[in-house]
């Protein structure tokens, strides 16, 4: 890589994104690190934790899939810039507040308010590093902003084991505050506002995006190769504590370490999905490989052939990095749409696949009182990794791909 490519990579804008999203997770993940010690301090019996935890895991997601929503098309409209600072700061007053609660109804609402701020900040980050980038270096941006990102689980699991659960929420709305002031220097995608000042070109229509049939199916299999990523986050680790007792290990796991775990090995993941896509100039060819190394990684972390609790956080790296192809999917959804409807998409996208998670936790629950937890987990796994499969085949190549079209609505 050239000096002035690296200097275009290191620019604000990328800066910005990366750090953005490096809060964003911070946020998005400290309810599963803090799950178990904060229901129990706000009040819950011991056998309920698993039950309200479930429950607010999904009224949290349920946010962020109708915040996906609100901010893709506010993104198309308003611009990308207005999406990223306002997502912000909405999620960041959200988690102050949410240092504050008694009771898991006060807990439920402000993770649906949080949910809805977690929502915006990814989309628009990546639409706007891919959009502000050349399409030579697009593929290393989005990924510098995900692996930067992904290590926000890391802190967050040390701010939480450090301090007590109501001070890391302080913490994690205090580091979106302070990321506000750097709105000043980032300046809005140029490819958005040469068509902002195109009247006659619709933007962020969402239901658009369901008149096409070649709309519809690009934008769903869009949606569904990232299926594996979030039941092996939002299951298999936000779960682990009681996975680990199920799979008969001798020592307690904790919840917290396993995000820690899992997204450390998701940050190398996501840079190395990115490397790789940029090598063998294909985005499809590499989620390919990232599945089926999933696919792996969830049969391995299910039949736990070694029990000690070191094995099965050094499974959770090795699980992270296999669904480290989050940032390249995001990409790829980026890519397959014009700049009239690329924000809507980008944004709804990763927030639709979090949005299944309510969906997968009853398909878990369901499976798992006919054929154990061991079982069942697999059983529902490997119908994500199946419906994925099914779903990339349905997508198109777009590495070095122009951006600067518009969607014919």
């Amino acid at each position: 890589m050239q000096r002035n490519e690296f200097k275009q990579l290191l620019s604000l804008p990328v800066i910005v994104a990366a750090l953005g999203y490096f809060v964003d997770i911070y946020d998005l993940l400290l309810f599963g690190i803090v799950r178990v010690p904060s229901l129990h301090a706000i009040g819950v019996p011991a056998d309920r934790v698993l039950d309200e935890g479930i429950f607010l895991i999904n009224i949290q997601m349920t946010g962020l899939l109708i915040g996906g929503i609100i901010w893709g098309i506010f993104g198309d409209k308003r611009g990308r810039l207005s999406v990223l600072f306002g997502s912000i700061l909405l999620y960041s007053v959200a988690n102050i507040a949410n240092g504050f609660v008694t009771t898991v109804d006060q807990y439920a609402i402000l993770r649906f308010i949080a949910g809805i701020g977690l929502a915006g900040e990814l989309g628009a980050g990546i639409t706007l590093v891919s959009e502000v980038l050349p399409k030579e270096l697009r593929g290393y941006g989005t990924s510098l902003v995900a692996g930067v990102g992904m290590f926000g689980a890391v802190v967050a699991y040390f701010v939480a084991d450090w301090f007590d659960w109501r001070v890391a929420y302080f913490i994690g709305g205090g580091l979106g505050i302070a990321l506000l002031v750097t709105r000043a220097g980032v300046l809005e995608s140029g490819i958005f506002v040469r068509i902002k000042t195109e009247t006659q070109v619709k933007r962020g229509e969402f239901l658009k995006l369901f008149s096409s049939f070649s709309r519809f199916k690009r934008y769903v299999s869009c949606i569904l190769i990232g299926l594996p990523i979030w039941y092996v986050i939002g299951i298999l680790i936000f779960l682990s504590p009681e996975i680990g007792e199920a799979l008969h290990f001798p020592e307690p796991i904790q919840a917290g370490r396993a995000v820690m775990f899992s997204y450390l090995g998701l940050a190398f993941g996501d840079i190395s999905s990115g490397l790789l896509s940029q090598w063998l100039k294909s985005r499809k060819k590499v989620v390919l490989i990232f599945i089926v190394l999933t696919t792996a990684m969830i049969l391995l972390y299910i039949s736990a052939p070694v029990k000690t609790t070191s094995f099965f956080y050094a499974t959770c790296v090795a699980m992270g990095f296999a669904v480290g192809y989050w940032a390249l999917f995001v990409t790829v959804a980026a890519e397959q749409f014009g700049t009239n409807l690329r924000a809507t998409v980008t944004t709804t996208v990763p927030n639709f696949i979090r949005g299944t998670v309510p969906l997968l936790n009853v398909c878990f629950l369901s499976a798992k009182s006919q054929l154990g937890i061991s079982q069942g987990a697999v059983l529902v796994g490997i119908g994500t990794v199946f419906i994925a499969l099914i779903a990339l085949y349905g997508i198109h190549e777009t590495h070095g791909k122009d951006l600067n079209f518009v969607e014919k609505l």
